[in-house]
């Protein structure tokens, strides 16, 4: 069930009220799917929600337990060669159960919400550094970054949802 994100408050509760709604309607999208409708593609692109939960997990554990917190990659993301493979995350999904798939992205939005909580500021910085800038991010850029991530991959979710059986709207 999704929650509305309240009128007002912190700027540390809306950023993260904000990025759970759009968490909740990705989940919402792919709710009561098999695993067959979550293969599925649109003539004009190979998306699957399938993949769609798979990357949102491993860029929750990327950009919050990785790069801003500074922990070890964890499985099923530990070793990949991402320039060998670099739609991995999407490549293998299609192999993953429906509850599996929901499971891991659940619980990676649980791990960023811990690292969140246990961060003093929205200003502290980061452990991982930016590729192409050497710079580190500051905790609500890291939120904001993935509002902006995450809705944009709802609405995918919300155009291949319809055309898997129809639902519109939230």
């Amino acid at each position: 069930m999704r929650t509305d994100p309240p009128d007002s408050g912190s700027e540390r509760d809306l950023l993260s009220a904000f990025l759970d709604y759009q968490r909740e309607t990705v989940l919402l999208k792919t709710e009561g799917l098999t695993a067959e409708q979550l293969a599925r593609t649109i003539p004009s692109s190979s998306l699957t929600l399938a993949g769609l939960l798979n990357h949102l997990a491993l860029v929750e554990d990327s950009w919050f337990d990785e790069r801003f917190a500074g922990r070890p990659e964890r499985e099923p993301w530990a070793g990949i060669d991402w320039d060998a493979d670099p739609d991995f995350e999407f490549r293998t999904a299609t192999d993953l159960e429906p509850a599996e798939l929901r499971a891991r992205y659940v619980d990676a939005c649980a791990r960023s919400r811990e690292v969140v909580a246990a961060t003093a500021s929205l200003d502290d910085l980061s452990v991982g550094t930016s590729r192409r800038t050497g710079n580190r991010w500051d905790l609500r850029w890291v939120l904001l970054h993935m509002i902006e991530e995450t809705a944009r991959h709802a609405g995918h979710a919300d155009l291949l949802r319809e055309a898997i059986d129809g639902s519109t709207g939230e």
